[in-house]
């Protein structure tokens, strides 16, 4: 989404901006480009700063239920120090490196419901506005990629992702939030548990996985430990059997949980009636076309819709 908009700062006869990402979903840990397109006011500017600004909607547990808010977790200065003169139009391009744990909000080009965008802020004239919202896609790293493709065929289904303010316990995590994704059991383990919730926290070297059974009701997110954690290098992915990997992550989960016991306050999973399917193809068909996935798209566009209006309010 690309909006051109009057910097309200400096009131009618100011430069305009529009900030264009270049195509394509980008990935965590690498670069994100595109440009920003200045046009001049009716009288010359001098432009003291570029900005963006990397913001997501992110869930926040606490004893009063969940609440939401939008954090920025990444800022780079992308320009500035020149005059605009009246009229001229002007592109300061840039490319900054995302975050590793920058979520993922695309599976196989499907949406997962997840809301970022990069915001531009000018500085002029002492002034500072805040102009362009644009949504930011994120694909899968390879490892990420491989192991959400094994889970769907071993046989989850994807119910639903978000984003946690707070830390896991005992991992590298770097960023305030973090991501979930909420699958629903595979037929094999639907006796054992109701719902199985993977992070990924990337890092230079590889991927923290962690994955959780169940979680249970009264532990905060910023509070708990992960459950079981593994580790993998970007490194070589391409020749792992990762169905076999993962299923013996899953049997050590399963495991693990059954040895720290069930308890009657643990979130049960959802129905069969809410659960979108995965097939064979992997986790991605259970993105498409279903009834959950239409849901968290229509929020990830409300979300950006009411951004807008604050703005211009």
């Amino acid at each position: 989404m690309v909006f051109k908009r009057l910097l309200g700062s400096l009131g009618v006869g100011g430069p305009t901006l529009d900030t264009v990402l270049d195509p394509g979903a980008a990935r965590p840990g690498h670069l994100l480009s595109g440009q920003v397109h200045l046009k001049g006011g009716d009288a010359d500017f001098d432009i003291e700063h570029i900005s963006l600004e990397l913001v997501a909607r992110v869930e926040a547990e606490h004893e009063g239920g969940e609440s939401e808010g939008v954090v920025v977790f990444d800022r780079f200065a992308v320009g500035g120090g020149f005059r605009l003169a009246a009229g001229e139009p002007r592109s300061v391009p840039f490319a900054v490196t995302l975050p590793w744990e920058t979520p993922v909000t695309e599976l196989y080009g499907q949406d997962l419901g997840i809301a970022l965008g990069v915001r531009t802020e000018l500085a002029v004239a002492g002034a500072k506005d805040k102009g362009d919202l644009d949504r930011l896609s994120i694909a899968p790293l390879p490892a990420q990629e491989a192991i959400l493709e094994a889970l769907g065929q071993l046989g989850f289904g994807f119910r639903s992702a978000d984003l946690e303010y707070g830390r896991i316990g005992g991992t590298g995590q770097r960023l305030p939030f973090y991501q979930e994704l909420e699958l629903t059991p595979a037929p094999q383990y639907a006796g054992q548990v109701n719902e199985i919730e993977v992070t990924f926290l990337a890092n230079p070297g590889g991927v923290e996985v962690v994955l959780e059974a169940d979680k249970r009701a009264g532990l905060l997110s910023s509070g708990h430990d992960a459950l079981t954690r593994f580790t993998v290098s970007h490194e070589g992915v391409e020749h792992q059997d990762w169905n076999s990997v993962v299923d013996g992550w899953l049997r050590q989960l399963v495991e693990h949980r059954a040895a720290y016991g069930s308890h009657d306050g643990h979130r049960t999973g959802p129905g069969m009636g809410t659960v979108v399917a995965a097939g064979a193809a992997g986790l991605a068909v259970g993105v498409v076309g279903g009834m959950v996935a239409a849901e968290v798209v229509d929020e990830v566009g409300d979300f950006f819709e009411g951004e807008e209006e604050e703005e211009e309010g």
